[in-house]
């Protein structure tokens, strides 16, 4: 399975996933050309530091979308919930791509939990079991190959993107657990590790708000 997205909510905005792909090529080219200098000389020592240099900025970056991502939820929302995700297990598959992108979904938990709990506001991990089969406005739950991006209820012919359908579950599972229900004056958000529409991630970087970001474009 690909991920496709690095969070999606429930008003159908998704944030894409951090493209590093650049920083990786190079890091990839530093260490070809440190596996060729003689281990312990001075262009050994040299050609170390730049693979180190590497390393550290994509950390760097990686970090940066985050915290800002996760800033703009915890001062915009006054709940986040999100799928409780058994990210170890995820992370023992060989895909490196899903790898990196399940470590990076653990850390943005982490980052929004504390973050929520400075702002005295409500974080709540939610069971995510059957988020994507059940649906949103009945509560049917109906099989769906992953490959399947549209929920189409064949009980009450509810339709949506499927990873909107499983932001509604999961927003829902939230409030439960807070014994709160929804309303308008409560504005709410539920973040998940997949999804398909297009907030570049340029747009989390440079301002910050992909919310505000989309509807200006």
């Amino acid at each position: 399975m690909r991920i496709l997205k690095h969070a999606h909510n429930t008003d159908g905005i998704a944030v894409e996933l951090l493209d590093l792909s650049d920083e990786r090529e190079r890091l990839e080219r530093e260490q070809r050309t440190l596996s060729r200098k003689q281990h312990g000389s001075n262009n050994y020592e040299k050609q170390r530091r730049r693979v180190a240099e590497c390393h550290a900025d994509l950390r760097r970056k990686r970090s940066d979308f985050l915290h800002k991502l996760s800033h703009y939820y915890a001062l915009e929302y006054d709940l986040v919930a999100v799928e409780d995700l058994n990210v170890a297990g995820m992370l023992q598959f060989g895909s490196n791509s899903r790898n990196r992108a399940s470590a990076a979904w653990r850390t943005f938990l982490r980052m929004l939990e504390y973050k929520y709990e400075r702002e005295g506001t409500h974080y709540v991990p939610v069971n995510p079991r059957g988020t994507t089969k059940e649906c949103a406005a009945c509560g049917v739950s109906s099989e769906k190959p992953i490959w399947v991006r549209e929920h189409s209820c064949p009980s009450c012919g509810f339709t949506a993107d499927r990873d909107r359908n499983a932001a509604y579950n999961i927003l829902v599972r939230g409030l439960k657990q807070i014994g709160a229900g929804c309303s308008e004056s409560t504005p709410v958000k539920t973040a998940l590790p997949t999804g398909n529409a297009s907030v570049p991630v340029k747009c989390v970087i440079e301002a910050g708000s992909p919310v505000l970001t989309a509807r200006s474009a």
